[in-house]
């Protein structure tokens, strides 16, 4: 009875097994983890302009909305191309000795995961479009507008790069509208989200409960090409829209246009992989197939889907035509 009526002793005693069981149960755990989870090697570490953009990220509550983890359930395969591992987050660090906000998986999907949106979207002018104001490219968006981070000139310095926010969405405005200093590093985050492609060595968890397949889209260039509508809403509607009217003065439509109902294959084939910037009127188109490692049965399954949509009414393709296309351009 002594000892509980002894304070020194108790509390020496209560603080005693607390550190101990901290260092089993916390610390340790914490540093095998560190040991154990390295960086994938095909993963980078933020440059100081990525850096910069996460604590923006940060402070605008991104990460309120958005997520950055892939579960191991079917749904989630539309947000990157496998389930998430703890070695996806072994680059991420303190902010400081006060700040751990080493990761940030989120907690709801209010928008979408982003895990892999710089793989996803990795058009500038998209993003740019989407911050100042989300219903310009995704008309059924909740996402609140980020004006504060554009600046309006009358003219361009160097180095600024104007954002052609279409003239419905600019409330007016008939200056240059620029991103800020804040706007390119959050840009240049959100570029940055790409998952890894894994070693060989390590095998990657199953998407569980998978939704049923559905069947070979029909026509189109022959047999058993994959669903051309639902690669072209992954990879292409944010941007030319489910209309396929694009945005007048950002993104070019498809609804009629000479390259998409053309006969020039290669021409659309080489758009598809490569990325286009030869018009100044519209925003330079990133290497969509490329950055997606479409194979050849998605690209012609896509080709199709746009040559067949809108009122297009052109000719389809196979994959061995797209194939032979894409080896020719390696």
């Amino acid at each position: 009875m002594n000892f509980y009526n002894n304070h020194t002793k108790l509390f020496s005693s209560a603080l005693a097994f607390f550190l101990v069981l901290t260092l089993i149960i916390c610390i340790l755990p914490a540093l095998n983890n560190e040991k154990i989870n390295k960086p994938l090697p095909g993963s980078k570490a933020l440059t100081e302009s990525e850096y910069n953009g996460r604590a923006v990220y940060i402070r605008e509550g991104c990460v309120a909305c958005h997520t950055q983890q892939v579960r191991n359930v079917d749904m989630d395969q539309v947000f990157g191309n496998r389930p998430s591992l703890a070695v996806d987050y072994a680059r991420n660090k303190r902010l400081n000795i006060w700040q751990n906000t080493a990761t940030l998986m989120g907690t709801e999907r209010t928008g979408p995961d982003l895990i892999s949106i710089g793989t996803r979207q990795p058009s500038k002018e998209w993003q740019y479009t989407h911050l100042y104001n989300p219903r310009a490219v995704v008309p059924e968006s909740i996402m609140p507008s980020y004006k504060w981070l554009f600046i309006v000139k009358d003219q361009l310095g160097p180095g600024d790069v104007e954002v052609n926010i279409p003239e419905q969405f600019r409330s007016g405005i008939k200056g240059k509208i620029v991103p800020s200093k804040d706007a390119e590093d959050l840009v240049a985050y959100l570029l940055s989200l790409q998952q890894a492609e894994l070693p060989k060595s390590i095998v990657p968890r199953e998407f569980l409960y998978k939704a049923k397949e559905k069947p070979a889209a029909a026509g189109g260039g022959g047999s058993n090409l994959p669903d051309g509508g639902t690669l072209y809403t992954a990879n292409c509607a944010s941007c030319h829209q489910a209309s396929g009217e694009g945005l007048a003065g950002a993104f070019p439509p498809l609804k009629g246009s000479p390259i998409v109902v053309g006969e020039d294959l290669e021409l659309f084939v080489t758009i598809i992989m490569k990325g286009y910037d030869p018009r100044p009127e519209y925003a330079a188109m990133p290497a969509v197939g490329t950055n997606a490692s479409l194979t050849p049965e998605q690209v012609a399954a896509l080709i199709n889907h746009e040559r067949s949509s809108w009122g297009n009414s052109a000719e389809p393709v196979t994959a061995e035509q797209v194939k032979a296309i894409m080896d020719k351009i390696k």
